[in-house]
């Protein structure tokens, strides 16, 4: 493995890791998400993150998909609250034809007036499918329990926004904000930086634009219940806030949580689902960027025992600051070693390089195992001290 990175003169920072694969994955990214959206216009990159697949004065929507197909590649994307990625896996042999399809993509978005209305319907389907999901919706809803709008909001916007936004609106921003100086481009795999350089210099736009603020995020600890007809299980979260990204806690936040709620041998699982029979599934993740983070529990329980699931989530939640140092070393041996199988996959690689970029700097991404070994008891005490939360339940 190789590690580089360039910043080309026109802004665009690029990330390379060289791995003695077959395999590459290309992934572009503009530093843009639902973070830096007001309440208005809560929706719209994830709306443009749509649109960038529906043509360009180069392709229309369906030689987008087959040019990378073809050659047996995967195209996708993804909007987060404080990025939007475009992402090529394919054989290494076509890393020119990835490069041309994503930057052609990413930067040259024609959004064809006719396909801005039908793909609004399909995003409201998909707000709405994400609403039917029990699940998805807790994880949801648990956001707006810890956070004031905008930041609150769904990623996906609402259907009324949605649905008023417009080509002009949609092209503005787009051209505003993806910009080389606004974007990472990463690149995992079998390819080398000289040749990664020359084709983002070929395909690269020259554009400058300007960089959104995002508006301040506030945070809140609010309690709520909604009832659903057609479900049979109570699904509920409890929601903690956590140190943001960028500050050495972020280690201990995933430490925390493996060794309270990640796996069958968690505290959470082995109590409320082994000891107490309560639950079928139960779990904590953390969601967290530069300017935010928190820790999720979540569960699925009879509607009669969703408070005393609650209860023992809470009470486990405390007595993470009695852990033994045993405990905390096995969990460090688990965290890295997760992260290994997860750094064999070339696209998970890319992202957490951009996710590094993005908050501090890519070179993070490879002291990982070494911040993780410096996490302490009394960092764990410090999490477990945290007596506000925020909970969600969506009961029948």
């Amino acid at each position: 493995m190789e590690f580089n990175k360039k910043v080309l003169t026109n802004g665009l920072t690029i990330i390379h890791e060289k791995r003695e694969v077959p395999v590459t994955t290309v992934m572009l990214a503009v530093k843009y998400g639902s973070a830096y959206e007001n309440e208005n216009e809560k929706g719209i990159a994830h709306f443009i993150e749509h649109m960038c697949f529906k043509g360009t004065e180069k392709r229309d929507v369906k030689q987008i998909a087959e040019e990378v197909e073809k050659v047996g590649g995967d195209l996708n994307a993804f909007t987060s609250e404080e990025v939007t990625a475009y992402h090529v896996k394919l054989p290494s042999e076509h890393l020119k034809l990835a490069m041309d399809v994503i930057f052609d993509v990413f930067f040259n978005a024609s959004f064809p007036e006719d396909v801005v209305s039908r793909e609004a319907n399909v995003i409201c389907e998909e707000i709405k499918m994400y609403r039917d999901n029990p699940r998805v919706h807790v994880a949801d809803k648990i956001k707006t329990m810890l956070y004031e709008q905008p930041f609150g909001m769904f990623i996906t916007g609402t259907e009324d926004n949605i649905k008023n936004i417009t080509k002009k609106q949609l092209l503005e921003k787009h051209r505003k904000i993806y910009t080389p100086k606004n974007s990472v481009l990463c690149i995992v795999g079998n390819n080398d930086l000289n040749e990664v350089v020359t084709l983002a210099e070929k395909f690269c736009v020259e554009r400058k634009g300007e960089q959104n603020l995002p508006p301040e995020i506030i945070t809140q600890n609010l309690k709520e219940y909604e009832k659903r007809k057609d479900i049979s299980q109570a699904n509920l979260a409890i929601g903690f806030h956590f140190p943001k990204l960028n500050e050495k806690e972020r280690y201990s936040a995933e430490v925390f949580s493996t060794i309270l709620g990640e796996g069958m041998s968690s505290k959470l699982f082995m109590e409320v689902r082994e000891k107490k029979g309560l639950v079928y599934s139960i779990k904590t993740g953390i969601d967290a960027g530069k300017n935010y983070s928190y820790l999720i529990i979540w569960a699925g329980t009879n509607v009669e025992k969703v408070q005393e699931v609650i209860d023992i989530c809470l009470k486990e939640f405390s007595e993470m600051k009695y852990i033994k140092e045993k405990e905390l070393e096995e969990a460090k041996v688990q965290v890295i070693g997760k992260r290994k199988l997860e750094s064999e996959d070339s696209r998970e690689t890319a992202l957490n390089l951009v996710l590094e970029e993005i908050t501090k700097k890519a070179e993070d991404y490879y002291n990982f195992e070494n911040e993780i070994n410096k996490v302490s008891i009394e960092n764990i005490k410090s999490l477990s001290s945290k007596t506000d939360y925020a909970t969600f339940v969506l009961s029948p």
